[in-house]
């Protein structure tokens, strides 16, 4: 049964509360990376785990999240999750050596995956069914913005004060979610006591939990060069058929695998995927490309983020009102995806004297992009689903965003590592005594040294280190471009996915069981 008034509302703000605490400490830590490393005497790869072990233990829970929202009721599940975050957030920033900050990173993930799904599954059945869309807006806001403004906020936190306190600010947002979640989110009846499958719950942890380390560290492994990556494939891929034949094999499966024949929600797992690989890829790639190629520091490249961001918010309500007069969600995301990839090929055509005037408009396009993306798909994957199907499917959906993601970094890493080598050997091709145009630029830069007092030697050694710098900012530039390219090109060869889900009015996605 809907909520009405005050009590909607409100119920609507602590579960978008606690949804952006899980998403933006997806993002929030990355920038205080090297902080957290030179506080406690770590290597890179070591400190990596921070990130690494939240992301694990999120991805495991997210599918679960349904089964245990059923077994120990929602409210009761959600609330012990903010409890369990908050008190992890304060371990963390408490933490005095690495393998305690990644022991907390992990309980801290475990139960920040208890929040999305359950947050988005109490949000659809707080609202009337046919304000669904309305509601999948408001839930988009922390799913789309969290990500993009976690660095933001983890990079003005890291500068103005201490690591530390990137997870402190947890602690009063949590305090109040857990007041708001026990005052005013209405329990909803556990379901029977069942057996657990505690095969299904080993095998979910052993698959996903290795498929997702396999997608975090492999870049920076040199993937199969190392022997523990090849293991964790193989573990990865034997998992996941195991799981899946053990989820259909009994009767009182983890993961309720039957939501599968509604048709709409299995090909929405797909677009969610692609969803996830634009939104985390592009977050990725972006800062990375404004810091180490244009320049800007963090702060600026955040504040670059921030007005895009702003226009997803400011756009969310509207296409939450479109689908709920009937516009269809397919035109809708068609529109999202085709915006993405007008962002990505404006940014592709980026120079080295590209500024910040140039970037904002495209990541403006991917605001309103992102927003017309999120809602529709979420609406079109979760139009079907009845009862305890709701919770079981928004655990799924949100995992595979959360793995789409995964693979669009790790996919956009590898790209942007093997192009980097093949623009560097095409533009070092022409470095070379017989090309005209390299010795007159080495000239010119000879010429320049010398005439500020530098012998010959001296200002023909400054020259090739120059044309050196020059061909690395130049492969560089070419190596990113390629990367926005290729994402563009993802989302825009991913269209035709949408048809295949029907056409139909938004149907009781509410119902409680």
């Amino acid at each position: 049964m809907a909520e009405t008034g005050f009590k909607k509302w409100i119920i609507t703000i602590t579960v978008i509360m606690a949804s952006l605490l899980e998403l933006i400490d997806t993002t929030i830590v990355n920038v205080a990376i090297p902080h957290i490393q030179g506080n406690l005497g770590a290597t890179l790869e070591d400190v990596a785990w921070v990130v690494t072990g939240y992301a694990v233990a999120n991805v495991i829970i997210l599918p679960m999240s349904g089964w245990l929202g059923g077994r120990f009721g929602r409210k009761n599940y959600f609330l012990t999750s903010i409890i369990v975050f908050t008190i992890a957030s304060f371990l963390c920033g408490n933490a005095n050596s690495l393998d305690e900050l990644v022991v907390f990173r992990i309980i801290q993930g475990i139960a920040g995956g208890g929040l999305i799904s359950t947050g988005q599954t109490i949000l659809l059945e707080t609202w009337p069914r046919e304000q669904i869309g309305t509601a999948t807006a408001l839930f988009g806001l922390g799913a789309v913005v969290g990500p993009t403004v976690g660095p933001t906020i983890g990079g003005w936190i890291t500068e103005n004060y201490a690591w530390p306190w990137i997870f402190y600010v947890n602690i009063p947002v949590g305090a109040l979610a857990i007041f708001l979640t026990y005052t005013f989110v209405r329990e909803t009846p556990k379901e029977e006591k069942k057996p657990i499958d505690w095969w299904g719950i080993g095998l979910l942890a052993v698959a996903v939990g290795s498929l997702q380390t396999i997608l975090e560290k492999g870049e920076s492994e040199d993937w199969f060069a190392k022997t523990y990556i090849i293991v964790l494939t193989v573990t990865a891929g034997l998992g996941t058929i195991l799981f899946i034949w053990r989820e259909l094999s009994t009767d009182h499966p983890i993961v309720n695998f039957s939501i599968m024949r509604h048709r709409s929600f299995a090909v929405g797992m797909f677009t969610s995927f692609i969803l996830g690989f634009g939104l985390y890829g592009s977050v990725f790639v972006f800062p990375v490309f404004c810091q180490n190629l244009l320049g800007f520091n963090a702060q600026q490249t955040g504040e670059l983020l921030f007005p895009g961001g702003v226009c997803t918010i400011i756009m969310m309500p509207f296409i939450g009102k479109m689908l709920n007069k009937g516009v269809p969600a397919q035109f809708m995301a068609t529109l999202g995806m085709f915006l993405f990839f007008v962002f990505t090929w404006m940014l592709s055509n980026s120079t080295l004297a590209t500024g910040e005037k140039d970037v904002l408009v495209p990541l403006l396009i991917r605001g309103v992009g992102m927003a017309l993306l999120f809602v529709p798909l979420t609406t079109l994957a979760m139009a079907d689903l009845k009862g305890p199907e709701i919770g079981q499917g928004s655990g799924l959906n949100n995992m595979m965003r959360q793995l789409g993601g995964s693979f669009g970094i790790a996919a956009l890493t590898t790209i942007i590592h093997i192009r980097q080598g093949y623009h560097r050997s095409t533009l070092i091709e022409h470095v070379n005594p017989y090309n005209p145009a390299f010795t007159e630029r080495l000239n010119q830069y000879t010429h320049a040294f010398m005439a500020k007092g530098k012998s010959v030697i001296d200002a023909t050694h400054m020259a090739y280190a120059a044309i050196e710098g020059a061909v690395v900012k130049q492969t560089m530039l070419l190596t990113y471009d390629d990367a926005y390219w290729i994402s563009g090109l993802v989302m825009l060869f991913s269209i035709p996915l949408l048809y295949l889900q029907p056409f139909k009015k938004l149907k009781a996605v509410t119902d409680s069981h």
